[in-house]
């Protein structure tokens, strides 16, 4: 119990300390001066910047300046001395009126600070002022047979003054009939009365002239005077009396002028002239003498002009009753004046701090203002607001001072200005109220990058564009203001095809547009990734990026481009071989043709231009396959000269034309000799060109003759190794002769012997080459394999061995090959419709079209219905192993077959519309034909 009792006494210590110190802070911030009324302008009232603690250059630097309210400005601040000084002539006397201290209250304003500091300066009062009687005449009546000691009341004099520069005394010029009586009153104020002290005469003397003079107590002393003329009546013994000694009344301040007030009255015993009374004002300040009205023969008080609470809320006069005798009576009338709600209230704005940057703190100081009333009571009393939905406080700081103050933070791009409607408003009934409005503009900073309003675009350019042209523009929006929204672009450094993306395209830094510095080609390249970046101006600037995908569309600038036949490179057409017992739809060979363009430019359709035998040979319109329409008959010429043309579907279409003959004959010798026996023409250049011709057949015919002699050989010698295989099929003797009259068996025999043929029968020109032996085909059928599948694996084991050749067998070329993936099935190792649709989108044409290049993929394994050797795409014995696929472009990605809509597959196609006998594209005929 002892510890609380000791901790008592001392928190009361630390309350006390507490108090003590907000009081003295409370008086430290009221700074007092006083300075004397009548003072000239600039006059030094005290030294502000040493009371407020600040340094002489402080006072502009930090915005202190002087705050008042609803007055002209007494003082002003001198920034030079850092002192306060008048700001011209002070009148204590219209300032204060009569009050004893006259006190002047503003504020001083630290404006970076936001603080307020209360100055009160008293205004001493000095003798400026002489008493002023309102007359300067006054004449009084006295009956004759007045008693002495009787009073008259004297006019009295008003000095402005106080204290003892006020009124101090009355004097009166010495005279045997009266004297001086001043009276003072409970309030102060003396009262100067007129004693009878001996009995008039008006035979003696009717009139007395006297003067009566007032002084103050000022230094020097200040005096005036009024006359005096006494003038002896007849007798009137009874004076007028007024009913009240204080007549008391209240009025609304916004009564009507011409509104009754009172009425004073006053009553006269006396009759006739002596009981007849008239008012008027006796004592009556000379500013409020015009408000009022009296009514000399009723004593009424009316209001004459408008009452004015604020500017005065209480008179006091006096009222004076004259009888026809001239004696007098005296009443005095106070009017209170009550306020009523007629102000609205005033507000003044101290500082407005605007513009605004954006990221102002949250309770940045944005405007100082006052709010005030003159009104008084609950018709004073001012609370203010502001609209709902703004980003805004009011906060009331000090007596009748606000603040407005950031609730939040500010976005200018949201709202870049706000109007600001402040509304004060009184507790009046009713209440008045006053709007003041505000504009208070927000400062940008760079807090938004640009941005595009895609985040991707596609761009689509024909190809073939001329250098400098517009491709695109993109444009990006910054919602800031002035430089932070003025936006450059650029393009992200990147590279294609090892060249930098500038060397491509540019872009206008201003406006966005793209520009295409060179002429794109949709064969090198179909699409260029660019990013375009936008960036500001702001500090530090901000960027951001879009993704532009330029796709080239393609236009009908290439040429079909025809793979076989090929020509020979001494200009003469290309051959073909076929028997003269091939039925109708017998494949001849197959136009093969590309087109580097892709889609509905590079869909390629055959036609048949020119043909030596009209309706012998059909083309097909979507294949190429060159079929005969008919079957061969004895009187059809051996050479046979067609012209094809392929044509692709581009607007406009392009087209390409080959020449090569078809040579008619059932074997080899009867082709050569067919070809011998041609007739000459009588050209002498023909005619050696056609016995060089012959001489190289013949030729080659020996060497060939020689060779199959050698292989007979050595089959013979290794007969026991092979006289199973002998017994089944008869041996390389026993092959049915169609398999080196057709097309697959010349191609077959010829890559056997190594040799090419390239004949024209129009030019009686041969071209004869020997390449490099090549076995790697057997001349097995695969319907012998099918009937003996251990022959099969007894002959590719044995084969090679025994069919060695006198020249080393060349190593196997597999630079050109494909994987098993990429090797679907020929476009012509089936009949496709040719009445077939084409395909109806580009996905689907660009498929197709990589089926060309399997096609040649296929021929090098061996399997192409056009047989042929390994690499030559199985297209004539007569380009042997140098037609490699080495040789071919890869046009997988836009090589198209229209017209198809057969599964493509790696089976062997028909040869001649008969189903397809085995896997190495021999054709399966009867024994008869064979010997044929």
């Amino acid at each position: 119990m002892a510890a609380p009792t000791k901790r008592q006494p001392c928190r009361r210590l630390v309350l006390l300390c507490v108090l003590l110190r907000t009081l003295w802070e409370a008086r430290a911030s009221q700074i007092r001066y006083s300075v004397p009324e009548e003072r000239e302008k600039g006059y030094n009232v005290g030294n502000i910047s040493k009371d407020l603690g600040l340094e002489t250059r402080e006072l502009a630097d930090r915005g202190v300046r002087i705050v008042s309210r609803g007055r002209t400005q007494l003082f002003s601040l001198n920034p030079q001395s850092g002192s306060l000084i008048t700001a011209g002539r002070i009148d204590r006397e219209e300032l204060c009126a009569q009050s004893a201290r006259c006190l002047v209250h503003f504020k001083v304003l630290v404006e970076d600070s936001v603080k307020l500091y209360g100055i009160e300066i008293e205004v001493r009062d000095i003798n400026d002022n002489a008493p002023k009687f309102e007359a300067e005449n006054l004449e009084v009546k006295i009956n004759e047979l007045a008693a002495p000691g009787a009073r008259y009341p004297l006019p009295e004099a008003i000095d402005p003054d106080v204290g003892v520069n006020s009124l101090q005394s009355y004097q009166l010029t010495p005279s045997h009939h009266f004297s001086l009586d001043v009276q003072t009153r409970d309030d102060g104020t003396l009262n100067p009365e007129l004693v009878l002290e001996h009995t008039l005469d008006r035979e003696e003397e009717a009139v007395h002239h006297l003067v009566l003079t007032a002084s103050d107590g000022g230094d020097p002393r200040r005096s005036s005077t009024v006359r005096i003329q006494v003038t002896v009546l007849d007798t009137n013994d009874n004076a007028p009396v007024f009913a009240q000694p204080i007549y008391r009344a209240k009025v609304l301040e916004n009564v009507p002028p011409g509104t009754l007030l009172l009425t004073v009255r006053a009553s006269d015993p006396d009759e006739g002239a002596n009981g007849k009374v008239a008012y008027k004002f006796r004592k009556i300040n000379e500013k409020q003498s015009p408000i009022f009205q009296l009514n000399e023969n009723t004593g009424e008080i009316f209001v004459a002009k408008s009452l004015d609470y604020e500017e005065c809320s209480f008179y006091e006069m006096e009222i004076q009753a004259e009888d026809g005798g001239g004696l007098k009576g005296r009443t005095k009338v106070l009017i209170m004046v009550e306020d009523v709600n007629d102000n609205r209230p005033e507000v003044t704005i101290t500082s407005l701090f605007s513009p605004v940057r954006e990221d102002a703190l949250q309770g940045t100081v944005i405007v100082l203002f006052n709010a005030h009333d003159q009104d008084s009571g609950k018709n004073g009393q001012v609370f203010c607001s502001i609209q709902e939905n703004l980003p805004f406080k009011l906060e009331n700081s000090i007596e009748d001072y606000y603040r407005l103050l950031t609730a939040q933070i500010l976005d200018r791009e949201k709202a870049s200005e706000y109007n600001i409607t402040v509304t004060a408003t009184d507790r009046g009934m009713p209440p008045l109220s006053t709007e003041i409005h505000i504009t208070l503009y927000v400062t940008d900073i760079n807090d938004n990058p640009p941005a595009f309003s895609q985040a991707s675009y596609s761009i689509y350019l024909p190809e073939n564009n001329l250098r400098g042209t517009s491709i695109f523009s993109v444009t990006a929006q910054d919602p800031d203001n002035n430089e932070n929204a003025r936006v450059t672009y650029s393009l992200v450094e990147d590279t294609i095809q090892g060249a930098p993306l500038s060397s491509y395209v540019s872009i206008n830094s201003e406006t966005g547009v793209l520009y295409a510095l060179r002429s794109f080609d949709y064969e090198q390249f179909r699409n260029l990734q660019i990013q375009v970046r936008a960036s500001d101006n702001g500090n530090p600037p901000l960027s951001s990026n879009a993704s532009l995908s330029l796709f080239v569309l393609d236009q009908n600038d290439n040429t079909p481009e025809i793979l076989y036949p090929t020509l020979p490179t001494d200009g003469s057409t290309g051959v073909e071989l076929a028997p003269r017992s091939a039925e109708p739809g017998y494949l001849v060979t197959k136009v093969v043709a590309v087109d580097r363009d892709s889609g509905q430019n590079a869909w390629l359709s055959y036609h048949l231009l020119k043909a030596s035998e009209a309706g012998l040979f059909s083309v097909g319109l979507h294949t190429g396959e060159v079929r005969t329409a008919r079957a061969l008959l004895d009187r059809d010429a051996i050479k046979q000269s067609l012209v094809v043309a392929v044509q692709d579907h581009g607007q406009p279409p392009l087209s390409a034309t080959v020449t090569f003959t078809v040579a008619v004959a059932e074997s080899i010798p009867n082709i050569l000799a067919d070809l011998g026996s041609m007739e000459i023409p009588a050209d002498s250049r023909d005619s050696d060109l056609t016995l060089y011709l012959v001489v190289a057949v013949a030729a080659v015919s020996c060497v060939f003759l020689t060779f199959v002699l050698i292989l007979l050989g050595l089959k013979f010698r290794r007969w026991h190794s092979l006289h199973l295989l002998q017994a089944e099929n008869g041996g390389l003797t026993g092959l049915p002769t169609s398999h080196f009259v057709d097309v697959e068996g010349v191609q077959a025999f010829l890559q056997t012997c190594s040799q090419e043929f390239s004949l024209t029968a129009d030019s009686r020109k041969s071209h004869i080459i020997f390449p490099q032996p090549n076995y790697a085909d057997m001349l097995i059928s695969q319907e012998s394999c099918e009937k003996k599948e251990t022959l099969c694996h007894s002959l590719d084991s044995k084969f090679p061995i025994e069919d060695t050749p006198l020249v080393p067998q060349a190593p196997p070329n597999t630079d050109w090959r494909f994987s098993q993936a990429q090797r679907p099935g020929t476009s012509g190792s089936q009949n496709g419709d040719e009445t077939g649709t084409w395909p109806n989108n580009q996905f689907d044409t660009e498929m197709l079209q990589a089926m060309i290049l399997a096609s040649a993929s296929e021929a090098a394994d061996g399997s192409s219905t056009l047989g042929g050797g390994a690499g030559t795409m199985g297209l004539s014995a007569r380009y042997g192993p140098q037609f490699t696929l080495q040789h071919v472009p890869d046009y997988r990605q836009n090589v198209y077959i229209p017209g198809s809509n057969a599964t493509l597959t790696n089976a062997p196609g028909k040869r001649d519309g008969k189903t397809p006998a085995g896997g190495n594209g021999n054709k399966k005929k009867s024994g008869k034909k064979e010997k044929k």
